[in-house]
């Protein structure tokens, strides 16, 4: 309730139960959906108010123990901000495609992942920092762009769960799991901790980058690993963490769906595949046989069509003309062309072959990130003491995986998002020093301090 004082808890990690993201669709990517943990709330009440850009509470917990969680209760939430977060996301969705669609290959990402990283680190920015994280997270679609993110999950959170097929009933298994794992006695601001228990479901987990920083890697690592049941099982790699890192901020998503009409295995033949270049690669070319009622839209350059998954979820197929994959690809960077496409208010009987196919991507998005408008959370000018008061940070790096697999039964999907976090100086309790100049030394007596030598050294290899 508002001018209530919710208290701090440290304790091993609950039972969770999964919550979940909207499916991205998107030309060429197979459907990127969310795996996720949070506790909930015995009763709903309002979180506290969010930090203000003037700087961050001075009430701090210090990280100790396995895991340190506000007591705040989860917020509710409204389809309307649920659609309000779906914009931002598009609009990010576009902006992070025009950058990585730059490379050449395969490519899958999950914008969701990406965005409830980010999303979560923003709240503990001040000032301009917050601000270009703000335009980068298109937080003015979203409106309060927390609660956005909340109801979004409180939305979908009933997707998963059993459905019927036949005479049988199948799975479709989707959430999303966020964490922070944060150094030892790392001071955290106590409004930042109930800003991640109200709209983000989660706590902080303690980890130790400094004297054990390859165990801490690990932890992150199997924690990511087990959320999304081995796909990605090692989204933080070697070289990645030093003595400067402070926090890492995830996110890991993971899909296991049906389709609505499963394609038939007997169907599926070898057949052409046209590269780019000109030449041809043997497929495995899945055949669905004459579909009504499919989604369907016919555009300039291109067609589209949308596969239902038992649940209700999708995977919109946006498919260029011979010759157009260049401009329709170079389309899908603006949001308004992005969402156009992806909306198909007709119906069609479609006869489809599609391949049958897996990717796996990996990005480090400092670079990214910072051209498309946040670059001052990356250096020293930083401003995260909303966060962490007592301790100067910025961000190191943002690292994202992501798998897809479509066959003729359905979509699995994972993807996780790090957002690296470290100190802008040495710790407190690590000084390099190398003398290397001339230095003036005394020798003291400890218990009172008297001198008892004491001299200057200009040129150590006199004699």
């Amino acid at each position: 309730m508002p001018g209530s004082r919710p208290t701090l808890s440290t304790r091993p990690e609950q039972t969770a139960f999964p919550r979940v993201i909207r499916v991205m669709r998107r030309a060429l990517l197979a459907a990127v959906l969310v795996l996720g943990a949070c506790t909930p709330p015995a009763a709903e009440r309002s979180p506290s108010a969010p930090p203000s850009s003037s700087g961050a509470s001075p009430l701090t917990v210090r990280a100790a123990g396995t895991l340190v969680r506000s007591d705040v209760a989860r917020a509710s939430g409204d389809l309307e901000s649920a659609r309000r977060a779906a914009a931002a996301l598009a609009a990010l969705d576009a902006d992070l495609f025009a950058q990585l669609a730059k490379g050449d290959g395969n490519l899958v990402f999950s914008p969701y992942s990406v965005a409830t990283a980010l999303a979560m680190t923003r709240d503990g920015a001040v000032g301009k920092t917050r601000a270009e994280m703000d335009a980068v997270l298109h937080a003015s679609d979203a409106g309060d762009l927390d609660a956005a993110f909340n109801a979004l999950d409180r939305a979908l959170a009933k997707r998963p769960g059993s459905y019927p097929f036949g005479n049988i009933t199948v799975p479709l298994e989707l959430g999303t799991a966020n964490q922070l794992f944060v150094q030892r006695d790392l001071e955290l601001a106590k409004a930042y901790l109930d800003q991640l228990a109200a709209y983000y479901g989660t706590g902080v987990g303690v980890v130790d980058y400094i004297a054990a920083r390859e165990d801490a890697r690990k932890t992150i690592n199997a924690w990511v690993s087990d959320r999304t049941k081995t796909r990605i099982p090692e989204l933080v790699p070697q070289g990645v963490l030093d003595d400067l890192t402070r926090l890492v901020l995830v996110n890991a998503i993971y899909l296991k769906a049906r389709w609505e009409v499963p394609f038939e295995k007997s169907f599926t033949k070898a057949a052409p595949f046209h590269r780019l270049d000109g030449s041809d690669a043997q497929a495995e070319l899945m055949r669905l046989g004459t579909m009504p009622n499919l989604p369907y839209a016919r555009g300039t350059r291109f067609q589209a069509v949308s596969l239902p998954y038992l649940g209700g979820l999708s995977m919109v197929l946006v498919v260029p003309d011979a010759g157009s994959f260049a401009a329709v690809q170079s389309s899908l960077g603006d949001a308004s062309t992005l969402r156009g496409m992806l909306d198909l208010p007709s119906r069609k009987i479609v006869r489809l072959s599609m391949p049958k196919f897996q990717l796996r991507s990996s990005a480090m998005l400092k670079g990214t990130l910072s051209k498309l408008g946040m670059p001052l959370a990356f250096t020293e000018n930083a401003d995260f003491s909303a966060m962490a008061p007592r301790e100067k940070l910025l961000l190191q790096e943002v690292a994202h995986q992501a798998f897809v697999a479509v066959d003729e039964d359905g979509t699995e999907a994972a993807a996780a998002t790090a957002v690296i976090a470290g100190a802008t100086s040495a710790p407190s309790n690590v000084v390099e020093l190398t003398i290397d100049r001339p230095f003036v030394f005394a020798i003291r007596d400890d218990e009172t301090g008297a001198i008892l030598f004491m001299g200057r050294v200009v040129d150590p290899t006199a004699k």
